[in-house]
C-alpha cells in the first residue's frame, strides 16, 4: 500500500514540511510550540545552512534548516533519524557558528545575540534505558551553575524523542501534542483528522502530500526515503554485528563453544561461526551507502557522519 504522505523523518521530507519558504508558518508555530511564551518567534527568514570555518582547513557545518528571527536570534533545526552515538556533541559544535559569526571587527562589546538548536529525534537517549516508560519526549538545556539557576540564557538546546510520544489521537490536547502527533504518524495517515482542521495544519498536509509533488520532487522524496531505508539498515546491521562479536567474546571467556547467551534469543548451538560474514555484509552496505550518497553529490561531511568511514575510505570508492 503506497503512503499518501511523506515521510517527515526523511531530509528531504522534513525540509519540504519546515525547510521552504513556503513552510515557514508550519515552522513558526512548531518553533513557538517549544519555546517560553517570551520567547515566541513571529518571523523568520532563512540563513545560508553551509557554515565554513575560519580557515580552509576547518571543518565546516551543513545545517538542516538554519533561520533568524525579527530579534536577530538564531535558530538551528536538525533532524537525525538513526541513533548518532555523540549527537549532543554534535548540536554543541553546530551551535559554535552562529555564535562566531556575530562578532564585530573593531569595537564591540561582545554582547551575543540568542542562539537556539532544536534537534527533531528519531531514536531516543539512554537518559531511561531502564525505565522507557519514564523517557521524557522533550529535553530543554541551559547553561546552570551548582545551584540549578540559569547561567546564561541565550543559547538554548532543545531536543525531541519522538518515539517517546506515546499519545493517540484522542489524547491530543495541546498544539505541542499535534505537532508530535503529525510528525510521528503522517506516512501512516489517509486523510487529515477533524483535530487537524485549523490553518497551519491543513497546510502542512497539502505540502506533505505526493500527489501535488512534480516528477523532479518525487525523485529528490524516493532518493531520500531510500537514504533513509538504508541508514537504519546499516545501523540494524552494526547492532547485529556488535551483538555477535559481544557474544564471542563472552564465549572466549568461558562460555562453552558454541552457545550464544542462549535461550533468551533462541541462537542455535554454533552460530557464532557466521559473524564473519555479517561483519563483511554490514560493511558492503555502508560502502554502497557511502557510494551511492557520493554518486548524488552530498557532502563529505554528511557521509562520513552517515557511514563512519573515513574521507580516504570515500575518496576510493
Amino acid at each position: 500500500m503506497y503512503s499518501k504522505y511523506i515521510n517527515p523523518f526523511t531530509d528531504f521530507g522534513f525540509k519540504k514540511l519546515f525547510g521552504e519558504e513556503a513552510s515557514k508558518p508550519q515552522l513558526i508555530d512548531f518553533l513557538n510550540c517549544l519555546l517560553p511564551e517570551n520567547d515566541k518567534i513571529f518571523d523568520l527568514s532563512f540563513k545560508d545552512k553551509d557554515q565554513s570555518g575560519k580557515a580552509n582547513n576547518h571543518r565546516k557545518a551543513v545545517y538542516d534548516i538554519y533561520c533568524e528571527n525579527e530579534k536577530g536570534e538564531k535558530f538551528i533545526v536538525e533532524l537525525q533519524s538513526v541513533h548518532q552515538q555523540f549527537f549532543k556533541d554534535r548540536t554543541i559544535y553546530y551551535s559554535t557558528f552562529p555564535i562566531q559569526e556575530q562578532a564585530k571587527k573593531g569595537d564591540w562589546n561582545y554582547e551575543l545575540k540568542s542562539v537556539y538548536c532544536v534537534g527533531v529525534l528519531g531514536f531516543t537517549f539512554d537518559d531511561y534505558k531502564n525505565e522507557p516508560e519514564k523517557g521524557e519526549v522533550i529535553h530543554t538545556v541551559q547553561l546552570k551553575d551548582q545551584n540549578n539557576k540559569i547561567f546564561y540564557n541565550k543559547l538554548k538546546y532543545v531536543y525531541v524523542e519522538v518515539p517517546n510520544f506515546k499519545k493517540k489521537l484522542d489524547e491530543l490536547e495541546t498544539q505541542l501534542d499535534k505537532w508530535l502527533y503529525f510528525i510521528k504518524n503522517l506516512e501512516n495517515l489517509n486523510q487529515i483528522p477533524e483535530i487537524f482542521k485549523d490553518t497551519v495544519f491543513i497546510e502542512a498536509f497539502q505540502n506533505a502530500e505526493l500527489a501535488k509533488f512534480t516528477e523532479a520532487e518525487r525523485a529528490s522524496y524516493e532518493a531520500s526515503l531510500k537514504t533513509l531505508r538504508d541508514n537504519y539498515a546499516s545501523f540494524e546491521s552494526a547492532k547485529k554485528l556488535a551483538f555477535l562479536e559481544g557474544e564471542a567474546i563472552g564465549e572466549a571467556r568461558g562460555i562453552k563453544k558454541g552457545e550464544v547467551i542462549g535461550e533468551e534469543i533462541g541462537i542455535k548451538k554454533g552460530e557464532v561461526i557466521g559473524r564473519d560474514e555479517e561483519r563483511k555484509e554490514s560493511e558492503l552496505r555502508i560502502k554502497k551507502l557511502a557510494k551511492t550518497m557520493k554518486n548524488r553529490g552530498e557532502p563529505i561531511e554528511k557521509i562520513i557522519e552517515y557511514t563512519g568511514l573515513t574521507k580516504e575510505e570515500i575518496d576510493a570508492l
